[in-house]
């Protein structure tokens, strides 16, 4: 399968479900040999039994990469396996409650620390010296909650804007060794997250949320995925230290103007990767999570 990441070997955190699924299949059809990673309640094996069946090249890795050990043995299995690392996507976050700062539940605050925070230092530190071999590159994932802000869900919005900072410091110290660094902003997002039934948010939020965009609409995982491939590619060689926001227009908009929108603009694309994991893949992990803070 040759394609714009021929050749490359990828690890993708997260990959098991919702973007980080997207990400995985579209990085393989394009060539790569993927490693996705995620806890063992993920549909990580599904995944990558997917990405088989469709003749490309990947394995898959548990474990909980916010540790230290962990994620360093992530990067020694990658290249056990395929002999080297050009990409590495800091995929893996979570969005688990909502609420008002002064009744955020602390335990959702430090699951969000260790899982969106953590889990990205841990994963890129390990990673570098293997990128600095193959002059490779990190696409980390941003939010627009990470840059403008969002109330009730503020502590979220402060971790994606520590990933996002991070990125563009680590992008300026890195250059020198070759390695790029660039980040990715999605605003709301078709998955399990952004529905009343299967995440934290309520009616009203939800409603506000999809109103909120210019478009219209919420995006695709496939339309995210899109914008990784693009900057983990040699297509994006001269773009290092950037947030490519993937958000219809939210980081610009002051109003609800997705009321105004006709429903036939609204209408998503129906892309070309099947995805099976994308809206419900991670309830259980959710359901176990939420169990866990009450």
């Amino acid at each position: 399968m040759l394609g714009r990441l021929a050749n490359k070997v990828a690890i993708v955190t997260g990959g098991g479900s919702g973007i980080g699924e997207a990400i995985s299949k579209k990085f393989a059809r394009e060539g790569a040999s993927v490693v996705v990673v995620g806890l063992d309640t993920d549909p990580v094996r599904a995944v990558v039994d997917e990405i088989l069946g469709s003749g490309g090249r990947a394995i898959g890795y548990l474990g909980d990469i916010s540790v230290q050990d962990v994620a360093q043995d992530c990067v020694k299995a990658t290249v056990k396996e395929f002999g080297r690392l050009d990409v590495l996507v800091n995929n893996a976050g979570v969005f688990p409650a909502t609420a008002e700062l002064d009744q955020y539940p602390v335990d959702a605050f430090e699951y969000m620390i260790k899982n969106n925070i953590y889990s990205a230092f841990m994963m890129t530190r390990a990673a570098l010296p293997e990128l600095q071999k193959t002059k490779g590159n990190i696409v980390s994932a941003g939010s627009e909650a990470g840059h403008m802000g969002s109330p009730m869900i503020t502590p979220y919005g402060g971790t994606k804007a520590w990933v996002m900072t991070f990125s563009k410091g680590l992008a300026v110290e890195q250059a020198k060794h070759g390695v790029r660094v660039n980040c990715v902003g999605p605003g709301p997002i078709d998955t399990a997250w952004t529905h009343k039934e299967t995440g934290p948010m309520n009616q009203k939020m939800e409603k506000n949320t999809v109103a909120g965009v210019p478009l219209g609409r919420r995006g695709t995982p496939e339309e995210v995925a899109n914008v990784y491939l693009f900057l983990a590619s040699d297509e994006a060689s001269y773009v290092t230290g950037a947030t490519y926001f993937v958000d219809g227009g939210v980081t610009i908009s002051k109003s609800l103007p997705g009321e105004e929108v006709p429903s036939h603009l609204k209408q998503q694309p129906a892309g070309q990767i099947k995805l099976e994991h994308s809206k419900d893949g991670n309830t259980k992990v959710r359901e176990e999570a939420a169990a866990s803070m009450s």
